[in-house]
Parts: C-alpha cells; sequence; structure tokens
C-alpha cells in the first residue's frame, strides 16, 4: 500500500505541474491569463498628464481582460526609478510600463550608466500617443511669431530669454536645437518645473516657453498664452493656427510620447494581446477624445513590430540630435 501511495502522489504531482505548464502563456497561448490584477508602472506621480492617460486605458482595459490594471507610481530620478523597477519584473505579462520617450530613448543619450538597458530590457507592445510641444509668449507679447522670436534673438544676442524645465530634458533639449538650427544665441532659463516656467512667462520674467501642450493648452485655449509654433511635423488638431516648425526650419520634428512595454522575456501572446486591446481603446472616438483633450493625440500604430521599428528609428535620430548639439551623457 505505501509503494502505491507513492505512485499515486507522484501521478498527482506530475499532472498537476502538467497543468501548471499548460496554463503559462506561450508564444501562441494565452492558457488562463490574465489570472491577476495587472500592474502599469508609471515614472510620473499620480495626477501628471501619463499617469491620467495609463488610468484611462487601465478603466477600459479591465473589462475586455477580465482583471483590474492597477497602477504602480514611481517618480523621481528623471523616469530612472519606474524604469528599473519595471525592467526588473516577472515577465509574466502581470506588469507592464507605461513608458516616456525619455526613458526609452533619451536616457541613454543623458547618462554615462543607466541601472536599466531601454533597449534590451524591454519588449515593445503598444504607441499611445504623441506629445507635441510648443514655442509660446504671454498672450500681450510684442513677437507676433516664430519669425519674429528669430529675427528679434539675432537682433540682441544672449537678451532674448525662453524658459523650459532645463538643458538636459525634453524642452530643453528642443529650446537648444532651435537655438542650433536658427543660428540664434536665445538666452535659455532653466526651471525645477513647467509649473514654474509658466508663471515666469506670464509675470513677464521670460519672454518665451518651450512647454509640451498637456501642460499649457488650458492657458492657451484662454487666451493667457500665445502659441507661435508646435513642435511635430504637422499642425496640431485644435491649434491650427499655429504653424508647425518643420514649415520654418524643415525636418524639425521633437515630439515626445508615451507609449506600453513590457519586461524582456513576456509572452508574444500577451504582448499582443495587449497591443490589440490598446488600439481598439485609442481608436474608439470617445477614448480619443478624451486622451486629446488631455493635451497628447492618440496614435494606433500598429503591431509591436511596427513600434520596434519606431523605437530603433528614434535611437538612430536621437544619437543624430545629440552629436548636433553637443549633448554629453553625464
Amino acid at each position: 500500500m505505501t509503494i502505491l501511495k507513492q505512485k499515486l502522489t507522484l501521478a498527482i504531482f506530475f499532472a498537476a505541474c502538467s497543468l501548471h505548464t499548460f496554463a503559462q502563456p506561450s508564444n501562441g497561448n494565452l492558457g488562463n491569463w490574465p489570472d491577476k490584477p495587472i500592474k502599469f508602472i508609471l515614472s510620473q506621480p499620480p495626477g501628471s498628464g501619463p499617469d491620467n492617460i495609463a488610468r484611462l486605458l487601465g478603466e477600459n482595459l479591465t473589462k475586455p481582460l477580465g482583471q483590474a490594471i492597477v497602477i504602480d507610481n514611481k517618480p523621481g530620478g528623471q523616469n530612472i526609478i519606474g524604469a528599473q523597477a519595471a525592467a526588473r519584473s516577472a515577465p509574466d505579462g502581470l506588469s507592464f510600463y507605461f513608458a516616456t520617450t525619455a526613458a526609452l530613448v533619451t536616457n541613454k543619450y543623458l547618462f554615462k550608466s543607466l541601472p536599466y538597458d531601454p533597449q534590451k530590457d524591454f519588449s515593445a507592445v503598444a504607441f499611445v500617443a504623441s506629445s507635441p510641444f510648443g514655442i509660446m509668449v504671454r498672450a500681450d507679447s510684442n513677437i507676433t511669431s516664430f519669425q519674429d522670436l528669430i529675427e528679434k534673438s539675432k537682433a540682441n544676442p544672449g537678451n532674448l530669454s525662453i524658459g523650459n524645465e532645463g538643458p538636459r530634458t525634453f524642452g530643453g533639449i528642443i529650446a537648444r536645437l532651435i537655438n542650433a538650427r536658427t543660428k540664434t544665441q536665445s538666452n535659455l532659463v532653466s526651471y525645477a518645473s513647467i509649473g514654474v516656467a509658466t508663471q515666469d512667462l506670464l509675470g513677464g520674467h521670460t519672454d518665451a516657453l518651450v512647454a509640451d501642450l498637456a501642460s499649457t493648452g488650458q492657458l492657451i485655449k484662454q487666451g493667457k498664452i500665445k502659441l507661435l509654433a508646435v513642435t511635430s511635423s504637422k499642425r496640431v488638431a485644435g491649434y491650427e493656427s499655429a504653424p508647425a516648425l518643420n514649415e520654418a526650419l524643415p525636418g524639425f520634428e521633437m515630439t515626445g510620447w508615451l507609449a506600453l512595454v513590457a519586461p524582456n522575456g513576456t509572452s508574444n501572446a500577451i504582448i499582443t494581446k495587449m497591443n490589440k486591446e490598446i488600439n481598439q481603446i485609442i481608436s474608439e472616438p470617445d477614448a480619443a477624445l478624451k486622451i486629446t483633450n488631455m493635451g497628447p493625440i492618440p496614435v494606433a500604430m500598429g503591431n509591436p513590430e511596427q513600434f520596434e521599428q519606431f523605437l530603433k528609428k528614434e535611437n538612430e535620430r536621437w544619437s543624430e540630435i545629440s552629436k548636433e548639439i553637443g549633448l554629453l551623457p553625464e
């Protein structure tokens, strides 16, 4: 009887192992995924633009996936804290990283060493939205256009001031690139946050500001700030009167973006499923309008492979930009 019991125990054990193996997602099989709530890790705090969009996606993903989406905010360190936590998460399809341009591309050109590898530690899942920046002035400013801004800067080298979040932030890099491509010497004034920079613009302490439309859109629509140009390759819906910088500086395109990636090793089946569901959400008029009202522009880019190719091109482009403005990692 003892031997029989042992054989039965072993049989039950191996059967359980077999069922467990079957339940794990493979490249073509979702198994019972997701069997637990899914976590979206963010590098931004609650209430921020990326956080609001991640929560909107989470609310819309709950029904088709059958599980809640939990937002795990890990702000600080220029996206490094959140990115590192996401990179170290298990590739079980229950943890994803809701990332920005900085985390997946530009940090590589800002830091000599990172505790994560933006290219090797993550698998592309889905592009979510682009986030255009703008060149703006006070509503009562005597600067009437982007060309006027450049002419005044050239007439008074070093005197015209442009606020931004710092030389190693997206806005700061845009300001440096404008100086480089227009051959001007505008005084680039750094701030700890875009909120403080905006207040100084309104207070008359700076002449212009480089900032994302998500942060400044309401002030533009209220007529307190005048938008001179946008940094995307085309004019932005809702701000059509402002030309794209590409019109004055051919080839100029500096747009931030938001996207979902997974820890490397996550099942292809899970990645494909998440890609499909997110593309579906951001293609729906109601969700798309809500995202647009927050500032960013929803973009259903396509499958994960297309997003992967986009990331490759972004890295190549930023490599050239960093050389152009002398951006050295520290």
